[in-house]
């Protein structure tokens, strides 16, 4: 956003609470790499320019990245400023921090949707002799006690961490409930070369049927990793990893899971299907099927001849538990009456439409299915920040305040963008 304001030539200032890239650096476990290959990593004037363009970048190639981006376009950021408040005022807002208080017209919130792990209040009932950990303060294997590891969440963390953990010789259990099963590599090419190429991933967001569901899908399950292996439920499990159901409740210190496992396997091989099939139909209308491999087809997910539904967490075959159940914004600091009861932040495709000059990027489906990747922050900063532009220039009239412009005019960004 940053580096589209300049092009705007709107004057602006970043505010970071630590260093440039610090939830990279501070609030991630030490093997992560990215999910998408070394060539999806592009931003304004800005790419990968690296000898492994299908490779993908691990924890310091990422830091190194994003800071020699914010570097080389010169970002005006001020590190180690941390937002304590924000407030309405007339005109615009006023941003406290503990160095200061700043007075803006125009605000953006690119804090992401990643602040804060969502855990579940049936962590409360775990009993104290198992250690919990979350995705934010889990590091590698070396810092979990003995015994067995239960990890709550199977979307791309959880089967990530279940792997790790369970190369590094402890017994993992693996807790299942709604996920999105994807290949790493379809007919030859990347799962997400043919998300972007085939149009799947700019589908905007006013064009989604559930647009709320589609926002609250858990993130696929990929990894990155030098071989483009595929990281999937039956790889797992041939491995040795017990599979349970979701963990529906911890109660007199035992753990207890939801049956129905060969539904959520069904249904998530089923959406896999469905999503190979529009590769497939785009292929054969693009006339590209020469230039890929053949269609194929994986084999469904197996369902455990039987599963337990519960767990003595007191019996001391759980020594730890790592919650991979995702994470949620955390908007405290914001004092604008703009969030829902949820703790969501009301918004129509990044515009804060009841606080007039707000803006947020970097939420789920926020504009179009690539949001919240590397790749997909430039279209929607680029929208935005034309629609900014056009709320400045309307404030800039006379004897009007951005307020009372911002309610005669609705400042539409256009369907085509």
């Amino acid at each position: 956003m940053s580096r589209v304001l300049t092009g705007h030539s709107i004057d602006h200032v970043v505010l970071e609470r630590g260093e440039v890239a610090n939830s990279w650096r501070q609030e991630r476990w030490d093997s992560l790499r990215l999910l998408t290959p070394n060539w999806l990593s592009r931003l304004p004037g800005y790419a990968y320019a690296g000898s492994d363009p299908d490779g993908y970048m691990n924890l310091a190639e990422v830091v190194s990245f994003i800071a020699g981006f914010a570097a080389e376009t010169s970002a005006p950021v001020r590190t180690d400023t941390t937002v304590t408040a924000v407030r309405s005022i007339e005109g615009g807002y006023q941003v406290v921090t503990q160095l200061g208080e700043i007075r803006c017209r125009s605000l953006v919130l690119a804090t992401g949707a990643a602040n804060t792990p969502r855990v579940p209040d049936l962590h409360r009932a775990v009993p104290q002799a198992v250690q919990c950990l979350t995705t934010f303060s889990y590091r590698n294997p070396d810092q979990l006690p003995s015994g067995g590891v239960l990890i709550v969440g199977a979307a791309a963390t959880g089967v990530q961490l279940a792997d790790e953990i369970h190369r590094s010789g402890r017994p993992v259990t693996l807790c299942v409930g709604e996920h999105v099963r994807l290949p790493r590599t379809y007919r030859g090419r990347d799962i997400l070369w043919w998300m972007e190429n085939s149009g799947v991933w700019n589908q905007r967001y006013d064009q989604i049927e559930d647009l709320e569901r589609a926002r609250r899908l858990p993130s696929p399950q990929l990894v990155g990793t030098p071989e483009h292996s595929t990281l999937e439920l039956n790889t797992l499990s041939a491995a040795g990893i017990e599979i349970v159901g979701k963990l529906a409740a911890v109660r007199d210190g035992c753990a207890l899971f939801s049956g129905g496992l060969a539904n959520q396997f069904a249904l998530a091989d089923l959406k896999m299907e469905r999503l190979l099939d529009t590769f497939d139909a785009w292929a054969r209308d693009s006339h590209i099927d020469i230039e890929v491999g053949p269609a194929e087809r994986f084999p469904p997910t197996r369902a455990p001849l039987s599963t337990r539904l519960s767990l003595d967490l007191r019996s001391g075959e759980i020594g730890s538990i790592v919650w991979a159940t995702g994470y949620r914004p955390d908007y405290r600091w914001l004092n604008v009456p703009v969030i829902t009861h949820k703790g969501e932040l009301r918004h129509d495709g990044g515009v804060v439409t009841e606080a007039p000059g707000m803006y947020v990027l970097g939420l789920p489906v926020l504009r179009r299915r690539k949001s919240t990747f590397i790749n997909g922050a430039e279209a929607d900063a680029r929208d935005l920040a034309g629609h900014l532009a056009g709320y400045l220039a309307a404030c800039a009239g006379p004897q009007q305040d951005c307020a009372t412009r911002r309610r005669q005019e609705s400042f539409e960004i256009p369907p085509h963008l």
